[in-house]
Parts: structure tokens; sequence; C-alpha cells
């Protein structure tokens, strides 16, 4: 993907991390479980995601990012720290998938869950959701467009990670 003729750069989003740039950039990443959320401000034309394993903690001093609630509120406090108004802002949610062979088929649901109501609480429409089902999902988002791919695979390979490789298919 290119902007004006120079590529954009690519970052991969591991779990437990939120990722903004200031510049246009396409961000990848992976989830099962897990859910990714993105954040857009359409008069900025700013994007960021957030990528987290579990719902929600209550204890402060455990607070890190990946956790929904602390990784949405920590991203929304980038965008204000930028300028942006939460009214400018919009989401999409992507991942939640339910592992049936797992023995956790309720992590899923309410990571997505986590998601949709924080998103809520601060006026932010959803435009668009990718969640539930039982196949992972590698997601390309571009923050120059607020553009996502989305790939489901019923087996995440080891290829599906940064940096992309040809084997294990």
């Amino acid at each position: 993907m290119t902007r004006n003729g120079v590529a954009l750069p690519d970052y991969f989003l591991l779990p437990g991390y939120v990722y903004m740039s200031k510049d246009s950039s396409l961000i990848s990443t992976v989830v099962g479980s897990c859910v990714a959320v993105s954040l857009w401000d359409y008069k900025k034309e700013l994007g960021a995601m957030a990528h987290f394993l579990y719902p929600m903690i209550k204890d402060k001093s455990q607070a890190v990012v990946l956790y929904g609630n602390v990784a949405i509120t920590c991203m929304i406090k980038l965008f204000i720290g930028e300028g942006s108004k939460l009214d400018h802002l919009t989401a999409q949610i992507f991942g939640g998938a339910i592992n049936p062979l797992g023995g956790c088929e309720r992590i899923g649901v309410e990571n997505t869950r986590i998601a949709q109501k924080l998103l809520a609480s601060k006026h932010i429409p959803i435009t668009s959701e990718d969640i539930g089902g039982t196949m992972g999902r590698k997601i390309v988002y571009n923050t120059l467009h607020n553009e996502a791919i989305v790939y489901k695979v019923n087996n995440l390979r080891k290829s599906d990670w940064h940096p992309y490789t040809q084997g294990d298919r």
C-alpha cells in the first residue's frame, strides 16, 4: 500500500499493545479469542489499534493493556492527547472467536462484550464488526483510509505471524 508513491510503514501489533502513529500506516495483527479494536478520527484522519487478551481488570495496580477496559481507555486517551474529540471517533471490532477445543469458551464473548460496552459508554459508534465464530483472523488495518482486510482461518499458522514466511502452511 502506498501514499503518494511511498510505501506505508507496516507495524505488527502483538497482544497487549496499542499502536498509534501520526503518519499513515498499516497495522497487522492476528486474533483468536483476543479482540482488536481500531479507532479512527475522521476529522484528523488518524487511526490506531489495540489488541487485548482479557476483558477487564479492576485492580488498578495490575492495569495493563492486556485487558480490554485498560486498552480501549488508553487508546481513547491517546486520541484526546492528539486533540481529537470523542464525537469524531469511530470504531471497528475484530476477533472474539470461540475455540471449542480450548476450554475457555466465554473469553471471546466477554472480550467482545467489554469492547462494545466501553465504546457505547463513550458514544463512539461501531462502524464495523467481524466477531465471534470459531475461526481465527488476521487483520490488516489501514490508518490512512480506516479500511480493514480480514483473513479468516481455521488454524493460525506460524506463517500468519510477522515477519511473514512461506513455511508452515
